[in-house]
């Protein structure tokens, strides 16, 4: 693994959300949720140097409508740095979110590894 990314710390929950940047993949480790989400806008996403990045969701544990806003706004980021994003291992209950908010299909899920 490359270099830690963002993370938020919150004393009173007693919880540590970490994004770690592995080559030209970056992996989210724990809760998606109003919490947490909001520290993860902007830098979190490491855009330097990339021209594609997947966003490996497999260790997300609990998300809420929070997570599907945050995918966006990195989705938004990427476009405007010309980075081709991708997301894979999406919980199914994130997929479920995005389908009822109807931009289900505005989310690039990578294929098969």
């Amino acid at each position: 693994r490359d270099e830690p990314g963002g993370s938020d710390c919150t004393g009173k929950e007693g919880y540590c959300q970490v994004i770690t940047r592995n080559g030209n993949r970056l992996e989210v480790d724990g809760n998606l949720t109003m919490a947490t989400a909001s520290a993860l806008y902007g830098s979190a996403l490491q855009l330097q140097g990339a021209t594609s990045l997947v966003v490996d969701l497999a260790r997300v544990e609990a998300v809420d409508s929070s997570a599907v806003s945050l995918l966006l706004s990195w989705l938004r980021e990427a476009q405007r740095s010309k980075v081709t994003l991708c997301f894979a291992h999406v919980p199914e209950n994130l997929l479920s979110l995005a389908k009822l908010y109807g931009i289900a299909d505005a989310l690039p899920l990578c294929q098969a590894e």
